[in-house]
């Protein structure tokens, strides 16, 4: 048995537990509201940054190690900050581009069974207790995500993303695929199920941006983070609350 962690231990089904069980739910909003303010006083600051999604098993030496290093490189020369969940693999290849041509290199680390330390190349590290409090971190503070080849995790991420964007929740917001031939086969099926059956809209399709490159990369997130400066001005003069990119 592996030790429970905060996040297992909030969703787990509670069955017959008596009434005082359930009420003490209440007492974890303070936990949860501390986790977002200690988020939200870190990473206020940063400036324009890129999230960057991607595999926690990926070895130094495995060609998406290197791409995805070169990725963050690329984002810390264009002025980005890279934002990533702070482990090893990919996320450290990210980090560690970023740290490579001294841009700012963050990492929002996850409490999990089995412990997920923070990569040597971050700046600025968080660690958090709920997934939907770092998650919103990913959100709140990047102009663009960038998904690069990752397992059930990395996924998630994207759909997230695409959700988000989809609803207009988030707008003007670059999803970049990164990897040659990597993402094929989930747009085929994307193209000959849910689209096919009228489950999503071809629009939703245009929101992914397929790269092989690095450079491919920051030129779809530059184009991005200009059209959400030029939205919130839009807004602000309208009297709107847009999101600041």
């Amino acid at each position: 048995m592996h030790e429970q962690t905060f996040d297992e231990e909030l969703l787990l089904w509670l069955g017959d537990e008596p009434p005082r069980v359930r009420a003490a739910d209440a007492e974890r909003i303070r936990d949860i509201a501390a986790e977002f303010a200690r988020g939200f006083d870190a990473l206020a600051g940063i400036g324009p940054a890129v999230t960057v999604f991607g595999s926690a098993r990926t070895p130094p030496e495995h060609p998406d190690y290197v791409l995805t290093r070169e990725v963050g490189a690329c984002l810390g020369r264009a002025g980005y900050a890279v934002i990533t969940g702070g482990g090893g693999g990919l996320m450290e290849a990210a980090n560690r581009g970023a740290r490579d041509v001294g841009a700012l290199s963050i990492g929002c680390n996850i409490e999990l069974p089995h412990e997920q330390r923070l990569n040597p190349y971050v700046d600025v590290g968080l660690r958090f207790r709920h997934f939907f409090a770092r998650k919103v971190m990913f959100v709140r503070y990047a102009s663009a995500f960038v998904i690069c080849p990752g397992g059930i995790g990395t996924l998630d991420e994207l759909f997230e993303s695409l959700t988000l964007i989809q609803t207009h929740t988030i707008r003007h917001f670059p999803v970049i695929l990164v990897g040659d031939g990597e993402w094929d086969g989930l747009l085929e099926w994307l193209r000959a199920h849910p689209l096919a059956e009228g489950r999503i809209d071809p629009g939703d399709m245009t929101i992914m941006h397929r790269v092989s490159a690095p450079s491919e990369v920051c030129a779809i997130v530059d184009a991005g983070h200009r059209r959400q400066r030029e939205y919130g001005r839009h807004q602000r003069r309208r009297g709107g609350h847009a999101r600041q990119p």
